[in-house]
C-alpha cells in the first residue's frame, strides 16, 4: 500500500524542511501552497514534493483539494509545522506492511506546543485527530474551520 502525504502551506519556509524530512517514508508528498512569498515552494520542491498552487478559500477545502491531487488512496495529512515523530513513523510502516486493511483511518494523538511549552494535561492531550485514512472512505467535509 502506498501513502501520499498532503500538506497545505503559506509562508512556511522556517518549518517546512523539518516537516518534509519526517515524511520521507511516504511514497509521495504533495504541497498545496496559497501564495507564499518566502522560499516555501522552492524548499519543498527541492526535497521532492509536488508543489501545487491554489488560492486559499478555507482550511477544509484546501486540504480536500490536496487529497484530491494525491496519486494514492491512502493519505497522511499533516500541517507544515508538524513533524511526524519516529514512533509514529514506525507505527505507520508496520500498518502499511500489514496492508492497512483493518480500518478506514487512524486517529493520531497530537501534542500541542503553546507558547513554547507542550501541553500534556487537561483536554489538550492527547488531542486525537484522524490524519491517516483511505480517501475513498473519508474526506474533509462540512463547513470551513477557523
Amino acid at each position: 500500500m502506498k501513502i501520499s502525504a498532503c500538506i497545505i502551506t503559506y509562508n512556511e519556509a522556517d518549518r517546512i524542511v523539518d516537516c518534509l524530512a519526517a515524511l520521507q517514508f511516504c511514497d509521495e508528498v504533495i504541497v498545496v501552497d496559497s501564495g507564499s512569498t518566502d522560499e516555501t515552494c522552492a524548499l519543498a520542491a527541492a526535497r521532492g514534493a509536488r508543489v501545487l498552487h491554489r488560492d486559499f478559500d478555507g482550511y477544509r477545502s484546501q486540504k480536500q483539494f490536496a487529497i484530491a491531487q494525491a496519486s494514492h488512496d491512502w493519505v497522511l495529512c499533516v500541517d507544515a509545522d508538524e513533524v511526524v515523530p519516529r514512533a509514529l513513523h514506525d507505527e505507520i510502516l508496520r500498518a502499511r506492511a500489514a496492508g492497512l486493511p483493518v480500518h478506514s483511518g487512524w486517529s493520531i494523538p497530537r501534542l500541542t506546543d503553546y507558547c513554547g511549552r507542550f501541553m500534556r494535561y487537561g483536554n489538550a492531550y492527547p488531542d486525537r485527530i484522524v490524519r491517516l485514512f483511505d480517501r475513498r472512505r473519508g474526506r474533509f467535509a462540512g463547513r470551513e474551520v477557523h
